[in-house]
């Protein structure tokens, strides 16, 4: 028999999904098969699947020991490189995520990753210590290409990751980004609205005039900063967030990213010499209905310095 005691960062999830990430050797199938049998209990009583936990609750679990024999541990401290902090208080870290890395173990066999990085620097501080926890991991909000540089929300608690979860889901994070374009729009500035339909197995989207079977829409506020010859700074407002959606708009109006290899000009990024491309997440700013524990931040936006590809193609 084992038993958890919830903690603050383990309260307010289903019980399904809490012992789901605090027993991770343990099958879905038989979970769910040990609820069925009382086999795991809630306060001392049948614990239904969809109860929501609460600080204080105890859950134990009378199955076979075989199932907490070990766990996935945490990147240590030096598994790990650093971070660029943006901002950073007791609730949310800000970090600045350069090119070429991932965020994500899921993005391929990498190791060194930003969420990596970022336990690591928790882990160092005395702020995230993995063997107090028993559900929640610091997590990423939001989301960056490989090689697209910016702002990345990473939250240190459970309480603040909800928050801004469902501020995402809301469109209440404004999210601002600098990029170089082959070409200039012809409108100065403007609204581009389409659908878009990612085909995962070439990891491509595609855009689509019409409302298609798995298309969703995609809306983005673009605004021309400054031309130099074929090339233009063009500031950029996700009104949405989808997958590629930035590069997948720009050249759909004619006007790829620079180094983009996927969606741009090859010949461009021969030229200009890029083999990434130039596009920051330059900016964010908070704007939630309910900020909770993080209201203090409301109205506030945090920007990083100007992307080195600025200066490298529009100096004078």
């Amino acid at each position: 028999m084992k038993e958890f005691l919830i903690q603050k960062n383990d309260a307010g999830q289903r019980a399904d999904r809490f012992i789901q990430k605090a027993v991770p050797l343990l099958p879905p199938g038989k979970m769910y098969k040990f609820i069925r049998e009382k086999k795991i209990k809630l306060n001392g009583r049948r614990c239904e699947i969809s109860a929501r936990l609460a600080e204080g609750d105890v859950l134990r679990m009378y199955i076979p020991d075989e199932f907490f024999e070990s766990a996935p541990k945490a990147p240590q401290e030096s598994s790990a490189g650093e971070i660029d902090v943006v901002y950073e208080d007791e609730n949310i870290l800000l970090i600045n995520k350069p090119s070429g890395l991932v965020v994500h173990e899921d993005d391929g066999p990498e190791t060194d990753t930003l969420i990596a990085r970022a336990t690591a620097y928790l882990i160092k501080k005395g702020e995230y210590l993995p063997e107090n926890e028993q559900s929640f991991a610091p997590a990423l909000c939001n989301r960056l290409d490989r090689n697209t540089e910016g702002i990345v929300v990473c939250a240190k608690n459970a309480e603040s990751l909800r928050i801004l979860n469902a501020a995402i889901k809301n469109r209440e994070l404004k999210k601002t980004y600098l990029c170089v374009t082959v070409g200039a729009p012809r409108d100065r500035e403007g609204i581009i609205k389409t659908y878009l339909e990612k085909v995962e197995r070439e990891n491509t989207v595609y855009v689509r005039k019409e409302k298609t079977p798995g298309a969703k829409t995609a809306i983005t506020k673009y605004r021309v900063l400054k031309t130099k010859g074929e090339l233009s700074l063009v500031e950029i407002e996700l009104v949405t967030g989808r997958t590629h959606q930035i590069r997948v708009h720009m050249a759909y109006i004619g006007c790829p990213i620079l180094g983009d290899g996927k969606y741009g000009r090859n010949a461009a990024n021969r030229k200009y010499h890029r083999k990434t491309q130039a596009l920051c997440a330059y900016k964010l700013g908070f704007s939630m209905t309910d900020g909770g524990i993080l209201e203090y931040i409301n109205g506030r936006s945090f920007t990083v310095g100007e992307p080195g590809f600025v200066a490298e193609l529009f100096s004078e």
